[in-house]
C-alpha cells in the first residue's frame, strides 16, 4: 500500500479510534445459583436477596470484587453491593412478598396499639405476652395470631377469649386459638376460691412462735 504507517494509521486507524472507558474493566466471576424459599441466593457465604417470584428457580449470578448481579432468563432482576461477611443477608425491601412486608410493618407499639381498640382485656394479653419474653420481638408471632384471630372470630368474641386466657394465664396464640376454636369464649369464668384456712392444732406453730 502506498504511503508510510504513520501516514495509514492517521487516514484509516485514527478515525475509527474511541475514548477509553471511564471505569476500569471489572473481572467477572460466573455462577448458578438456586433461589431459597426465603428468597435469597449463596455467594461466597453470603445471602442475597431477588423477587419472591423466583423461589425454587435458577439464577445466574455474575461476581466482580464490588457487585453482584443476577439473573434470571438473561434479564437482570437483582443487584446488590458485594459483601463478604459469610453467614449474613443483604435484603432489598422490594424483593419480600407484600404478605411479608405486612407483617414486618407491625412492631411491639403498634400491636398494643391494635389491641386496644377491640378491648381492654385484648390490650393487656398483648402486653402480657410481649412481657413474657424474653425480648418483646419474641412474642410478636403470637400478638400478630391475635390479628387472624380477630378477622376469623371478631372482636366480640376475641376480647371474652382473652378475659379467660389472662386469668388461667394461657400467655399463647395457641391457647387462645384453643379456647375460641372450643366456644370456651362464651362460657362463664369459674368464681376464683379463696384460699383455704388451716384448722388450729397444737403441731401448727404461730407467728409468735418465731419471736
Amino acid at each position: 500500500m502506498p504511503g508510510s504507517r504513520r501516514s495509514l494509521f492517521e487516514s484509516l486507524e485514527r478515525p475509527a479510534l474511541l475514548p477509553l472507558p471511564l471505569m476500569p474493566y471489572q473481572y467477572g466471576e460466573w455462577k448458578k445459583a438456586l433461589v431459597n424459599l426465603d428468597y435469597h441466593v449463596e455467594a461466597d457465604g453470603h445471602y442475597y436477596s431477588v423477587p419472591y417470584q423466583l423461589i425454587k428457580k435458577t439464577v445466574e449470578l455474575r461476581l466482580d470484587p464490588k457487585t453482584i448481579e443476577c439473573f434470571h432468563l438473561g434479564k437482570r432482576v437483582a443487584s446488590h453491593v458485594r459483601s463478604y461477611d459469610c453467614g449474613t443477608y443483604t435484603t432489598l425491601p422490594e424483593h419480600r412478598s407484600p404478605a411479608h412486608r405486612y407483617y414486618l410493618e407491625w412492631t411491639p407499639e403498634k400491636i398494643v396499639q391494635w389491641a386496644e381498640t377491640i378491648g381492654p382485656q385484648a390490650s393487656n394479653l398483648a402486653k402480657a405476652i410481649l412481657q413474657s419474653r424474653p425480648h418483646p420481638q419474641q412474642g410478636l408471632n403470637s400478638c400478630l395470631g391475635l390479628v387472624k384471630l380477630a378477622k376469623e372470630y371478631g372482636a366480640e368474641r376475641l376480647e371474652a377469649a382473652c378475659h379467660r386466657a389472662l386469668t388461667i394465664q394461657a400467655l399463647s396464640y395457641k391457647s387462645l386459638k384453643s379456647i375460641l376454636k372450643h366456644g370456651l369464649d362464651k362460657l362463664s369464668l369459674p368464681a376464683p376460691q379463696s384460699p383455704s384456712r388451716l384448722r388450729s392444732h397444737a403441731n401448727v406453730r404461730g407467728r409468735q412462735y418465731y419471736h
